[in-house]
């Protein structure tokens, strides 16, 4: 599974999704993340909102397996209940 992370800098919700990916990818094998700085892409809001399919208002947002998971929290609950966090 591939995970995409959208985050800036200073954010400690994206500091905390990357840690978890980070985590996830050293205890499981078929797990592979990356982390995208909205800032440095040249990314906005409304460009995650046109990926997501909904309005976004935070960062980060997260895909997995191109599904829209949400935010950290949401990302964090998902991992604790299929991922084995």
């Amino acid at each position: 599974m591939f995970v995409e992370i959208f985050g800036r800098p200073g954010c400690p919700y994206c500091v905390r999704a990357k840690q978890i990916a980070e985590q996830l990818t050293e205890e499981r094998d078929d797990f592979e993340f990356r982390y995208v700085d909205i800032n440095v892409a040249g990314l906005t809001k409304d460009d995650l909102a046109a990926k997501a399919g909904k309005p976004v208002t935070t960062v980060p947002q997260i895909f997995l397996d191109e599904q829209h998971i949400g935010g950290c929290t949401d990302f964090e609950a998902y991992a604790r209940a299929n991922l084995g966090l």
